[in-house]
């Protein structure tokens, strides 16, 4: 568990620096494709090492947000590499990924009502996420719209998805914040309005 945890760690600090550089650097160029695939790698380091740990100490909770966070990035990554808007199996076997967990996430998030505890309210929202962005890529595999701008606006939208997933595992481990619920959510509070122009940009 020690050397799991370790090397959680040192991806989660190389994602977190990874999509700083992405979001920084010009789009499309060198040092942003080198950037997006570190930043996706480690997610896959990170994505592997917790469904482990999750595994072995039993704990749902860990399992699905480690789910909903990897499809972020993974999508995100398949959306920039697949310029035909032509999904794989991969593609949706990931998004059926997604929605089931999401679900699982708001029947969990319901297990203890009406009384809601700070593990009951991020469930509620994380799986609410999830539904909706896995129906929305759902729908654009079905239809074969992930190209042009709407490719890239969906690149955008799941990438910064996934490094809010970052922030918020970096937020809850070091900040301490009443309600315990509030670092959870609070990053995606934050960068959702920052999401929702960028897409707009994007696409205009």
């Amino acid at each position: 568990m020690n050397g799991l945890l370790a090397l959680h760690i040192v991806a989660g600090s190389l994602a977190l620096v990874s999509s700083g550089v992405a979001l920084a650097v010009k789009k499309g160029g060198r040092s942003h494709k080198l950037a997006g695939s570190t930043f996706f790698y480690s997610m896959v380091v990170i994505f592997l090492t917790a469904v482990i740990m999750a595994v072995l100490t039993a704990n749902t909770f860990l399992f699905l947000v480690a789910l909903f966070s990897f499809y972020l990035a993974f999508s995100g990554w398949r959306f920039a590499r697949n310029r035909s808007g032509e999904p794989q199996w991969l593609d949706w076997l990931a998004v059926i990924i997604m929605v089931s967990s999401g679900l699982l996430m708001g029947l969990l998030a319901f297990k203890d009502y009406p009384q809601f505890t700070s593990t009951s309210v991020t469930l509620s929202v994380f799986g609410s996420i999830a539904i909706v962005l896995g129906l929305a890529d759902t729908k654009s595999h079905r239809d074969r719209a992930a190209t042009g701008k709407v490719r890239i606006a969906k690149h955008l939208t799941n990438m910064l998805g996934g490094t809010i997933a970052v922030v918020t595992a970096v937020l809850v481990v070091n900040v301490s914040m009443t309600p315990p619920w509030l670092g959870w959510i609070l990053p995606t509070i934050l960068m959702l309005p920052v999401i929702i122009w960028w897409r707009r940009k994007v696409k205009a």
